[in-house]
């Protein structure tokens, strides 16, 4: 080591670029784990910033012809002046990273801006609309950017703060899944898991700072082609943190591969920091049926659907929404439809019941609690899908207040609370056919 540092020292003295380079990267190798995950920290990616306006000193690309479907230059050059020619914009460019100079001038209209990760970005937030339902209830927020310059952004406002985080990376099946540097990661790429690697770490390094280090969880789904390496990757960046993965069954009938076993399930890798930890739960998540799980012994179960007096739509319009289920399971609990609305109007698709809250009689009656308590009662069990016992659509049961009162004050008929398990198998987990079932559902149809 000595000695190198010593060569390093020499190659500065006559050319102090070449120096700085060759401790760059030694730095790097001497930095290295003994044991563990060691990898390549590629270049930094180069993310292009199409309605950036272009100044003089910028990073550029030059765009391919319109209409062409070639790549185009994925050189950078550096935009040295910005002048007029005629009713033209032209701007000056120099080639980056060449030994000799290169030049060319191109149309203002015809380049992109490009930010590098070693670049300073101070990313900001432009409202591009927004839609009003619950007055000062708590409210979603979307955000469209490279995902690595909104996470940047969000350490402004909100370091530390997060309590969880979810995070669908693209899974690097070596089949043009994604890209990395405006290149797509071929299966045939020598650095395809590397590559992976710095793009996750990058990532994964801001999301600790967002998160609530004493009491928050990250989670990160992932398949077979990188859950080895991506859950090593979490051990080294949160050593202080619980980690655990969970497998979930999402296609039950397999995916065919030849001379293979047929693979059936994604993974969920649970990262708990600080006091956060699982909680009790009423469903061990892998029996495969309603049936087959285990039933609340001695529970009242009241019928969703009002009866008596005031049990008409006219009587509470909020209470009349449908209930999408399938096979026995929820699918998703909708919205209230005005009075003016005919229920005949709302579809469902692949093999979805629609559940709204008919009397015997016939007539429109409504639901007894509304659709945002009756999910949070479908998600802590207070709620179910019954049998039909003959009837064309399936009844809809919950636990009532006083009940709930009883369960979670300790009068629980001598039934203990479980933890889900750590394999999941869950028919609405099925993602051929609950995704676009799902939005659909929730979704207007086009």
């Amino acid at each position: 080591m000595s000695r190198l540092t010593e060569l390093i020292a020499q190659a500065k003295a006559k050319d102090p670029l070449l120096g700085a380079d060759l401790e760059r990267e030694f730095n790097v190798l001497s930095s290295r784990l003994p044991y563990g995950l060691n990898f390549e920290r590629h270049r930094p990616e180069a993310v292009e910033l199409p309605q950036r306006p272009i100044h003089k000193g910028d990073k550029v690309r030059a765009l391919p012809k319109r209409g062409s479907t070639k790549k185009g230059d994925q050189r950078l050059w550096q935009v040295k002046a910005i002048r007029k020619a005629g009713d033209i914009k032209l701007a000056d460019l120099e080639l980056l990273g060449v030994a000799e100079a290169e030049t060319q001038s191109v149309a203002l209209d015809d380049l992109v801006v490009v930010a590098e990760f070693r670049d300073t970005v101070y990313p900001g937030l432009v409202s591009t609309g927004k839609v009003q339902r619950g007055a000062d209830k708590p409210f979603h927020t979307v955000i469209n950017g490279e995902n690595y310059h909104v996470l940047k952004a969000l350490t402004y406002t909100h370091r530390g703060k997060i309590d969880a985080i979810y995070i669908d990376p693209p899974y690097n099946t070596g089949a043009r899944d994604w890209k990395y540097n405006n290149d797509f990661v071929e299966g045939d790429d020598l650095y395809r898991h590397s590559k992976w690697l710095a793009m996750m770490e990058r990532r994964l390094l801001v999301a600790k700072d967002l998160l609530n280090l004493s009491n928050s969880v990250l989670i990160v789904t992932i398949d077979e082609k990188e859950y080895l390496r991506l859950g090593l990757l979490l051990e080294q960046l949160f050593q202080e943190a619980t980690i655990q993965m969970v497998t979930s069954v999402i296609a039950p009938q397999g995916q065919q591969r030849p001379g293979q076993f047929s693979r059936i399930e994604e993974y969920l890798f649970v990262v708990m920091m600080g006091n956060c930890k699982v909680s009790h739960w009423n469903d061990q998540m892998i029996e495969t049926t309603t049936s087959a799980r285990k039933e609340k012994k001695g529970r009242s179960w009241d019928s969703l659907l009002r009866r008596g007096t005031g049990a008409t739509r006219a009587d509470r319009p909020g209470m009349f929404y449908p209930i999408f289920v399938k096979d026995g399971e929820l699918i998703s609990v909708g919205e209230p439809l005005a009075l003016d609305e005919q229920r005949n109007e709302t579809e469902s698709s692949n093999g979805t019941v629609i559940v709204w809250p008919i009397r015997t009689d016939g007539t429109e009656g409504r639901w007894q609690v509304g659709p945002e308590r009756l999910r949070k009662l479908f998600s802590l069990g207070y709620a179910k899908v019954g049998r039909s016992r003959g009837r064309r659509t399936p009844a809809i049961m919950y636990l009532k207040s006083g009940e709930i009162g009883r369960i979670d004050g300790g009068e629980n008929n001598g039934e203990t609370s479980i933890f889900a398990r750590s394999v999941w198998n869950r028919p609405s987990h099925n993602a051929g056919a609950y995704g676009s079932t799902f939005l659909r559902s929730i979704l207007p149809v086009a």
